[in-house]
């Protein structure tokens, strides 16, 4: 079994069972999200800007065209009316014209809305694109502790929902609020040039309609935000319901997980449903208001007409005609059914912004510390028995150390760890290791063994700098491990855990996995040292045999084999064996013994186990209880003291 005490930080759950994790973000808009999200426009600043023209076009003609309905109503087909009423030939070839310049500027303004369709598409995918990178590229740096503490739904839901908000609104709801702007100002305008007393009637009713909107908007904008968080909780959920599938049947849970489902769930359901409750009322309201204008105006309009009253307006003052009515009461949908889109795409920009705002607390997590100036290089030794980098693998490494005074010293790569009164604590109020001190020289091959939470594998993952000790000091080959640089550091280590990861993928690319410049002989011949190529002929399409679901086709002891392969291809000079037989049979193990005996020989060895017939021959055991070294010695030492490694092998206690 793993160790949860001490392997990993318990996880700290912003909630639980049938609670969503996480704040709950308010309706205010955080200015620095939106100024960090804008930032990812300068890359396409050119194309934003043709976009921004385009949609300025489409929107202006819209608007202007109203403008020319009212002259073609007034100034020709009224004229033309009247010559038919009083028996004058009408002139329809100037109308024929006009109809055709008329046409031809809608078609403008059609081909502009079509174009910034197309365009913005390439500017939001381009956005999202970089956005995905910077995520991902971020969160490789991050330490293993975030990811210890934070569910793989949460994390991945960066990746689909907030990513899928964000997508949205800048291919759709930004555009779409652009343009229903700029045409709100045209149309505004347009108004004013035609009757400044409909005008001032018009804004009178939509400020009155607004009132009654921006009541529902606000109610609806809360649970837009929140609903973000509670999908990433329902994936979240989900994702860990997968995974212990089997542990979820074998006790029987289906119950009390479905119970935990149905609580996340029934949460996201409530956000959901008040959020587009309110905003799927909002759209048919204003839409019902703007043929209540509609009807208004022809009825105002029509009645000032009849009683000819002065018309105030841009072009000048005169009387309202029929086509002052006509064209204003298309103005009028144009001024109340874009500020109606403005108001429907807010809830959508504030979903999207709280998606962005956790995308960046994601970006803005910090980076794992990292001030290591030694560096692995491969070497080779001259004539004279001195020390140089090589440019060619010579199965020689060293530590590449530079110097303030500009020298370069390198030493020799011999896996010789030692840990010096060590103390560790996920937290800085609860020490779990306390004065650690061991060693392990070239070759030698160190087990450690206690009960599950004692400590075992929290040490490994001081020797990898998974995590950073709390005091005290650890050296590899007589340098202060602080000193080394972290990826350098752990490609010297080679690690065999208990759960194994393969990745989809063929097992050839398992195997190269380790080392990516590997050829397939290299890999080829790490599987026969880790006893894995006879198995690996035998599958379907043997090294080109693809894997899938973490090589859910294998059986567990396959799956370590080629986990071991993967650590021999990399011909690490220090390996680290973290219970990597406890969850196989013995026939298998004996097997995987084999596999990993090949792979210690030479190399000094960590090993952890609780089968304690696997560490007998180790140079060095040393027994854990409560973070604490209680014993150590070899075997024949430690079982000749009587102390609680003889109580443990003997079975007079208990290992768990």
């Amino acid at each position: 079994m793993s160790e949860p005490n001490s392997n990993s930080k318990p996880r700290e759950m912003k909630g639980g069972p049938g609670r969503p994790m996480g704040r709950v973000p308010g309706m205010k808009i955080n200015p620095k999200t939106v100024k960090r999200l804008l930032s990812y426009f300068k890359a396409y600043k050119a194309r934003s800007i043709v976009v921004l023209i385009f949609i300025i076009i489409s929107s202006v003609i819209g608007a202007a065209a109203a403008i020319m309905l009212k002259a073609l109503i007034d100034d020709f087909i009224t004229p033309m009316l009247s010559d038919v009423a009083n028996g004058r030939a009408a002139d329809f070839t100037t109308l024929g014209y006009v109809c055709i310049g008329v046409g031809g500027f809608f078609l403008i303004g059609l081909l502009s809305a079509y174009l910034y369709q197309r365009m913005i598409v390439v500017v939001a995918q381009g956005i999202l694109k970089k956005i995905r990178d910077d995520m991902f590229s971020h969160m490789q740096t991050l330490p293993i502790k975030y990811f210890d503490t934070h569910t793989h739904g949460d994390i991945m839901s960066h990746y689909t929902n907030d990513t899928d908000a964000l997508r949205q609104m800048l291919a759709m709801s930004m555009p779409q609020v652009i343009a229903s702007l700029v045409s709100v100002v045209a149309v505004f305008f347009s108004m004013l040039y035609i009757s400044v007393w409909l005008t001032l009637f018009v804004l009178l009713f939509t400020g009155l309609s607004f009132i009654a909107a921006a009541q529902i908007g606000m109610r609806s904008g809360k649970y837009f935000m929140a609903q973000q968080t509670a999908v990433a909780a329902v994936n979240g959920y989900i994702e860990e319901m997968m995974n212990g599938q089997k542990v979820i049947k074998v006790f029987n849970h289906e119950e009390k997980a479905q119970e935990g489902f149905d609580n996340l769930n029934e949460s996201l359901n409530d956000k959901m449903y008040h959020a587009n409750k309110f905003a799927n009322i909002l759209m048919p309201v204003m839409m019902n208001l703007g043929n209540v204008l509609y009807v208004l105006l022809g009825i105002v309009g029509g009645a000032m007409g009849i009683a000819g009253v002065t018309n105030v307006s841009l072009a000048g003052v005169g009387v309202v005609t029929l086509g002052s009515i006509v064209s204003f009461m298309q103005l009028s949908r144009g001024f109340m059914n874009p500020l109606t889109q403005v108001s429907n795409q807010i809830n959508f920009v504030a979903m999207a912004l709280a998606g962005a705002e956790r995308i960046f607390d994601l970006m803005d997590q910090k980076s794992e510390v990292d001030v290591g100036y030694v560096t692995l290089c491969l070497a080779e030794k001259t004539k004279d028995g001195i020390l140089t980098e090589s440019q060619k693998r010579t199965g020689l490494w060293a530590w590449k150390h530079p110097h303030e005074d500009g020298t370069v010293t390198y030493t020799e790569l011999k896996g010789d760890i030692h840990f010096y009164d060590v103390d560790f604590g996920y937290n800085d109020d609860k020490i779990i290791l306390h004065n650690i001190t061991l060693y392990a020289e070239p070759g030698q091959k160190v087990a450690f063994v206690g009960a599950t939470g004692a400590g075992k594998t929290t040490i490994t993952n001081l020797i990898n700098r998974f995590y950073d000790i709390a005091d005290g000091k650890i050296r590899y080959d007589g340098i202060n491990i602080n000193k080394i640089a972290k990826a350098d550091l752990r490609r010297s280590l080679g690690i065999v855990l208990q759960d194994v990861n393969l990745f989809t993928g063929t097992v050839m690319e398992n195997i190269r996995y380790g080392r990516l410049e590997a050829t397939d002989t290299d890999c080829i011949q790490a599987a026969k040292r880790a006893n894995a190529d006879g198995f690996i002929r035998m599958l379907p399409d043997g090294y080109e045999t693809v894997l899938t679901g973490s090589g859910s086709s294998l059986s567990q002891g396959q799956r370590q084999l080629i986990s071991i392969a993967r650590a021999a291809v990399a011909d690490p000079p220090v390996m680290i064996l973290d219970e990597a037989t406890s969850s196989i049979d013995t026939r298998t193990e004996a097997i995987v013994q084999k596999g990993m005996d090949s792979l210690m020989n030479g190399r000094t060895v960590f090993v952890i186990a609780h089968r304690l017939s696997t560490v007998r021959n180790s140079d060095v055991i040393m027994v854990l209880e409560h973070g604490r070294i209680i014993e150590k010695g070899n075997h024949e030492k430690l079982i000749s003291e009587h102390g609680q490694y003889y109580r443990l092998y003997t079975g007079a206690f208990e290992l768990e």
